[in-house]
Parts: structure tokens; C-alpha cells; sequence
């Protein structure tokens, strides 16, 4: 329903028009299911109390509560009221949350408050009596979310992503055959939905088929296996950790669990085509990933367009999506289909944001193109291969190393459990390659090994002069690798 829509919460009463006794959010933890009817009269409900605090169209409101179904009905609530939504982390630290507050100049905290300086209304009810309908306050090109990028390459910054941008990427996923969510879906959601990939591709995906959401507040693969069983899922959204969680449990367990699944998507951060070949094997089905960012809505590129997973690919642009390469300075690649050209991947499309809070700097350039940051190349059937973040890139001695490449074969190395590759400075080159690694539980590693490894696979220029051994990586909620916090060394 995205056509007519012009606020995102216009999700929820087209839903609830439809299906009124729809079931649309089963909380795993309680057991407890609302109707799509009552997801609506609740965020009424919540639309009303947040007018009658004061929060007037335009005014920023941090949501901070766990994945659940207080946190979809406080959304909506928001959106509703005219207002704008900046989402936390419910454990987010009190230093970044008070960050957060004011550089978004938040007006109201909905949640757990976590000792911030600001005022703090507590969860939504759920179930209210007999609430009159509340007319949506704003949409179009209001802002309707302020996303907090990763801030891998420097300190995080708030994409705003307006009611327009939102709808358009529903519409764009919704477009997709087969459609990644429809009426009779049931949808598990074991993500962080204050990431904008738990945020769109899930919930708000969910609200615009009036599918039905099925929460998990934190990812464990057992919980989850049993949620899938219960519950009857059918579509899974995922990320990659939680399908390699999901594959060390006993293979004729999964078979059995996950037989009323019809689909498996994935984003992020990569898919490793041994995570794809073995949920293939496991369950007798592909998972297709999908590639965006915060500021693009965030769904750019999915396997579903071209129809089957691709090791290494992201797959095509999704409809309405135009994507090119481009240099340094934004000239068009050629793209030789013996030889394709590495570049940056510039996008345009109705799904991007308006730029960065507050005054909507660096977002699309006058045409609408905005450049994503990210390295790839194009293959001869047009689908997107990634090769690392531009900001990641190391260039040693005027030559670039792109971690993603000796990541690959520091995994090959027996005993390594994940490996990351990261530069440093260099008196001699410039910079340096840095590999931090975290060995399997009993194995024995040293540096000198890892260099041979490395030696024997990799130009001169790309093998690290620095190996540092790890209990474990620094990764951002949905399971990306945050490489800026291992240019530094590790105590």
C-alpha cells in the first residue's frame, strides 16, 4: 500500500483496513499476539499521548527499547504524531546515548531513559479501549527517521531518511518475485529493529504486506529454531552470524525445524559461500542477500532479481534502482565484460535519504546520484560484487590492498576462526597491513606462520607486518565487521 501512503504509520491502518483480525506481532518472550486492528488503535493511542506531551511536527524523538512489540506500536506512535524517530540501542552505553541526544536535539526519550538528560515517557500500551482514529501529521518529504550510521570511517552522523524514502524502498522490496513478504507470511524478526535494516526490510516491510511479525528480542539459534516450530515462520530475516549460529547445531535438526520456511534472506554484511552451500545442504534452500546502507532507505541490490544466489554477489539493483561505477571523481566507468572495472558504486533512486543532519549536507548530488563509499565491480550478468569500503582501502606504498582480499585467505588458514585486515601507519610505505585474528577454541597459532600463510598467496605488498591474536572481533549490532576499531592495538 504504498501508492496512497504518504506517512510510513499509513502501513499500519491499510493493514488494519484489510485485516483488522489479522494477527501482525507475536512477542516469542510472552507468547502474547496483537491484531493488526489493535496495533492501530495502540499506536493511536500513543500518536495522542506524545501531542499531548508537547511533541509538535518535526521534533525528535529517541526510541530506546528492545526488539518487541512496544517498540514497533512506539515507532508507528511517533511517525503518527507528525514526529521524528532516532532509534538506540536499548544497551546502548550512556556516553554515545547522551551523543545521540544532542546532536539530534531530541525532544523526548521513549524507553529506558539510561540516565540521559531528557525527559522519558515510558512503553506504549498495547491494548487500548475504543480509541478514536488519529489523523496522520506530516509525510511525503518530512523527516520521518534520523538513522546513526556505524560511523566506521569517523563519528557517527544522522541520515535523515524522510516518509518518502521509507515507502519507496517498501514498494521497491515489495516489487521483487518472489516477494520477500506477503499477507500470509509469518516473519521472523530476530534483528536489532533500531537498525534501519531490522527497520525496513523487517518491520516496516511487514506493515506494508499486513504480514505477520513473529519478535525475538535477542538472536540465539536455539530460541530461534524453536520460534520457527512454534510459530510456523515462513520468511526469515537475517544476517550472516545468525545463519552461521543457526549451521553449528545438528543437521537433522535443521531439516525439521526449518521445513515451513519458503525464504531466507541475508544482509548487512557478506554471505560466505560456505554459509550459502551449507544452508543449501542443510535445508534444500538459498538464502538470497540483499546490499544497502542507512542513507539508501537502506535496500539497494538483492540475489531475488536475478533469481538465484551468486557466491560474492550482492545481486542486481532492485526496481527503481539505477546503480553505476564511477572514479574519484565521478566519471562513468566502462564496463569490460572480459575485464569488468573496479569503482565506486554510485546509486540513485526515490529510496535515498535527504542528506545529513541538520542541514542535509552530502547526500545526492543535484541529479540525484548518491556515491555509497563502497568498492565493486559488475559482472557480465549486471550483478554488484563488492570489494571492501573505500574508507577501508590500505595503500601501501601507492599500491591498494583491499582487506576483504586477505581476509579470504587468512581464513584459509587452518585454525582461524574469523580474521580481520586493517591498515596502519608506516614510516617506510605509508601504510601497512595489520591482520587481528581469533583462533579456534585449542588451536596454536603464531605470527610467524601467519605470514608465511600469507606469503605464499599473496603479493609482497598486501602480506601483514603485523599479526595480533583476539579472543574476539568488535562487530556493530547486525554482526558487521567494525574494522576502525582495530587500527589501534587491542588490550
Amino acid at each position: 500500500m504504498t501508492e496512497s501512503a504518504r506517512n510510513v504509520a499509513d502501513l499500519v491502518s491499510a493493514s488494519a483496513l484489510r485485516g483488522s483480525q489479522h494477527t501482525a506481532l507475536i512477542d516469542v518472550a510472552s507468547g502474547a499476539q496483537y491484531t493488526w486492528g489493535q496495533v492501530d488503535a495502540a499506536v493511536n493511542a500513543q500518536a495522542r499521548a506524545l501531542v499531548d506531551a508537547g511533541v509538535a511536527p518535526g521534533d525528535r524523538v529517541v526510541v530506546r527499547l528492545p526488539t518487541g512489540p512496544e517498540f514497533c506500536v512506539a515507532v508507528f506512535g511517533v511517525l503518527r504524531a507528525g514526529g521524528v524517530v532516532v532509534p538506540a540501542g536499548p544497551g546502548q552505553p550512556l556516553r554515545e546515548l547522551e551523543r545521540l541526544v544532542s546532536d539530534s536535539g531530541a525532544r523526548l526519550l521513549l524507553g529506558d531513559g539510561g540516565g540521559a538528560e531528557i525527559p522519558v515517557m515510558g512503553p506504549p500500551a498495547l491494548v487500548v479501549a475504543d480509541e478514536p482514529e488519529f489523523a496522520p501529521v506530516g509525510g511525503g518529504e518530512d523527516v520521518a527517521v534520523l538513522g546513526y550510521t556505524s560511523g566506521t570511517s569517523g563519528v557517527p552522523r544522522g541520515a535523515m531518511l524522510s516518509h518518502r524514502a521509507l515507502l519507496a524502498n517498501v514498494g521497491q522490496c515489495a516489487d521483487l518475485r518472489p516477494a520477500p513478504v506477503t499477507a500470509g507470511d509469518r516473519v521472523l524478526l530476530a534483528l536489532p529493529l533500531f537498525h534501519v535494516y531490522g527497520l525496513g526490510p523487517g518491520l516496516f516491510q511487514v506493515a506494508g504486506a499486513g504480514a505477520t511479525a513473529v519478535l525475538l528480542e535477542r538472536f540465539d539459534a536455539e530460541a530461534a529454531l524453536d520460534a520457527v516450530r512454534e510459530h510456523r515462520i515462513t520468511t526469515v530475516v537475517g544476517v550472516p552470524p545468525m545463519y552461521q549460529a543457526v549451521l553449528a547445531l545438528p543437521v537433522e535438526r535443521l531439516g525439521e525445524s526449518l521445513s515451513t520456511v519458503r525464504l531466507f534472506t541475508s544482509g548487512a554484511a557478506p554471505l560466505s559461500k560456505g554459509i550459502l552451500d551449507a544452508m543449501r545442504s542443510a535445508v534444500g534452500l538459498p538464502v538470497y542477500e540483499g546490499y544497502g546502507l542507512t542513507e539508501t532507505g537502506p535496500v539497494l541490490t538483492s540475489t531475488l532479481v536475478g533469481g538465484y544466489p551468486k557466491p560474492g554477489s550482492v545481486g542486481r539493483p532492485l526496481p527503481g534502482v539505477e546503480l553505476r561505477l564511477v572514479d574519484t571523481d565521478g566519471r562513468v566507468l566502462d564496463q569490460d565484460e572480459d575485464e569488468p572495472g573496479t569503482g565506486l558504486v554510485s546509486v540513485r533512486g526515490a529510496n535515498l535519504f535527504s542528506g545529513y543532519w541538520p542541514d542535509g549536507g552530502h547526500g545526492p548530488d543535484a541529479e540525484g546520484w548518491f556515491r555509497t563509499g563502497d568498492v565493486g565491480y559488475l559482472d557480465a550478468e549486471g550483478d554488484l560484487h563488492l570489494v571492501d569500503r573505500a574508507g577501508d582501502l590500505i595503500i601501501v606504498n601507492g599500491f591498494n590492498v583491499y582487506p576483504h582480499e586477505v581476509e579470504r585467505v587468512l581464513g584459509e588458514l587452518e585454525g582461524v576462526a574469523e580474521a580481520a585486515a586493517v591498515g596502519v601507519p608506516d614510516e617506510r610505505t605509508g601504510e601497512a597491513v595489520k591482520a587481528v585474528l581469533v583462533l579456534r577454541e585449542g588451536v596454536e597459532v603464531d605470527e610467524d606462520a601467519v605470514v608465511r600463510h600469507c606469503a605464499a598467496r599473496l603479493a609482497k605488498f598486501k602480506v601483514p607486518v603485523v599479526v595480533e591474536f583476539v579472543g574476539e572481533l568488535p562487530h556493530s549490532a547486525t554482526g558487521k565487521l567494525a574494522r576502525s576499531r582495530l587500527r589501534i592495538p587491542l588490550v
